[in-house]
């Protein structure tokens, strides 16, 4: 036994080097990459809003009743200004509710601004389709202006908005049985910053910065002047301590539709 205990032990050594060398030595297999299976950018979008829902992007909570809070508010757009507009937002991380009108979404190519309001945040509501003064018109009118511009920005958005402003604030009982039977709150405001009218970006600026807690303030995106005026109204309201919200995420919750509101 003594005698083959070495020579075995050397042949086993043997065999498991020969063994190792030759696993080195042979080539190694190619790496195949793995290519992603393609993907219809269609199917894809349906399936994203199927998970986000109606109400996307969804709200920040903020608690008003404590913060001192206040709504930004654009009519008319979307605009010529409307993109340097949302490119100062942004940079402020600050978000604002836009009143769009019909004719404007539908000059929109593309709908592109439409989407970037609602991608970046911000909350979108219904301006009407052509901006009449509502409490002048039929029953059947008024719910053209609205029906026209809600189909069209769900279309092109996905959201279904839940907020409107009328015209010049022209409103009554008619306008208010309408804007319920569409699921539409009618938002009107508490600083009216004449920005149409005195196109002074200081002036502006001033007004709007004279916002109590709670204040919804209206101006124009449709104007470069209110555009140039918007950092000096960012400087001026955070200053006092203000947070930027959505009328929405001012009232806490998404308000009752066809009930009037001017602030909080």
């Amino acid at each position: 036994m003594r005698v083959w205990a070495l020579p075995l032990a050397l042949l086993v050594v043997a065999l498991c080097v020969t063994y190792s060398v030759a696993r080195r030595r042979q080539p190694e297999p190619p790496i195949v990459p793995i290519r992603p299976a393609a993907v219809n950018p269609e199917a894809l979008a349906r399936r994203l809003m199927s998970i986000q829902g109606a109400g996307w992007p969804r709200s920040r909570k903020f608690d008003c009743s404590k913060l001192k809070c206040v709504a930004l508010t654009f009519d008319d757009g979307p605009g010529d200004y409307t993109d340097r507009l949302l490119d100062l937002l942004r940079q402020r991380d600050v978000r604002a509710t836009f009143f769009v009108i019909g004719q404007m979404v539908a000059a929109d190519k593309g709908g592109r601004m439409t989407r970037r309001i609602v991608d970046e945040g911000h909350e979108i509501g219904n301006h009407t389709w052509s901006h009449p003064p509502l409490a002048g018109l039929s029953h059947e009118e008024v719910e053209r202006q609205l029906q026209h511009t809600e189909d069209l920005v769900e279309k092109l958005t996905g959201v279904r908005m839940q907020v409107m402003r009328p015209p010049y604030g022209s409103t009554n009982h008619e306008v208010a049985a309408e804007a319920r039977r569409e699921g539409l709150a009618q938002i009107l405001w508490s600083v009216d910053t004449l920005d149409w009218l005195n196109r002074v970006p200081s002036l502006v600026a001033k007004r709007a910065g004279e916002a109590k807690p709670g204040a919804i303030v209206l101006m124009h995106d449709i104007h470069r002047t209110t555009v140039d005026a918007v950092p000096a109204v960012l400087d001026i309201l955070q200053k006092k301590g203000y947070t930027f919200v959505t009328v929405s995420e001012l009232y806490g919750k998404t308000p009752s539709p066809g009930r009037t509101y001017t602030e909080r």
